[in-house]
């Protein structure tokens, strides 16, 4: 924009003549984008778009990693930015979530029910808030996108919705669906045998499905919940399933790791 470059070369042609004016162009960023950014956060940004938030997330890494110099300022305005964002998606969790349950005999196994396929509109509509939240990895604490993304809606919501459905292909995709949105950095460390602690009740539901799968028509399902244990780092439930079912052809799976 012109007023941008007009700064830049205001800059430029200031710091040839030896002033001190390189943190100008931070100021007026501090002073007058971030607040309207915080603006846009609270009452127009949708969590549940994920090209807004893909958009949002570019110029919030743009403009707090590349044009904050002023530390102090920054500092302030920064984390006022970051608690607007997290104040939004705190929001969307509640507002915007909801997954119905319905008995399992009467509704669940006619997937063409309208309840059916509401429950499952639902399902997949929270999943990707989930997705949505878990793209903010790179700018907000870890602490706070586990508390939105898994305590808030993955334990309270999603997993309420796979406990109410059917053990099969189906509930398996879903498993790796939720698993593909989790931050690969949560699970780098090789020292891992257990996985983050607010995935235990996603992990019990997994060790829940793998026995029911194993006594069915779906047993070949069991590599992949055994898979995905694998990935979030759930070691030690992973190899103790598999031993207590004398799954030695899974072993090989978890020693790869």
């Amino acid at each position: 924009m012109p007023w941008f470059t007009s700064i830049e070369e205001f800059m430029e042609d200031s710091k040839k003549e030896g002033g001190s004016d390189k943190k100008i162009l931070s100021a007026v960023i501090n002073k007058t984008i971030i607040p309207q950014l915080s603006d846009f956060v609270e009452f127009i940004w949708d969590p549940l778009s994920t090209s807004q938030t893909t958009s949002l997330i570019t110029h919030c890494r743009m403009i707090l990693e590349e044009h904050s110099t002023c530390e102090n300022e920054v500092s302030k305005v920064k984390q006022d930015l970051l608690k607007s964002i997290v104040s939004r998606i705190k929001k969307a969790v509640e507002d915007d979530v909801f997954i119905p349950l319905y008995p399992k005999s009467s509704v669940v196994e006619d997937k063409t029910s309208p309840h059916s396929k509401f429950q499952e509109r639902q399902f997949w509509s929270g999943l990707k808030l989930f997705s949505n939240i878990l793209l903010w990895n790179e700018l907000l604490p870890d602490e706070a996108l586990r508390e939105l993304a898994l305590e808030k809606l993955l334990n309270r919501y999603l997993i309420i919705a796979l406990l109410n459905a059917l053990p099969g292909p189906e509930v398996v995709k879903k498993c790796n669906q939720v698993a593909a949105c989790l931050p690969e950095k949560w699970f780098e460390n090789p020292a891992m045998n257990t996985s983050v602690p607010q995935l235990e009740n996603f992990i019990q539901f997994l060790l829940q499905s793998a026995h029911k799968l194993s006594k069915s028509e779906f047993r070949n399902e069991v590599k992949d919940i055994i898979l995905i244990l694998v990935k979030i780092k759930a070691l030690n439930q992973a190899e103790s399933f598999v031993e207590k079912y004398h799954l030695d052809h899974l072993k090989s799976v978890i020693k790869e790791v």
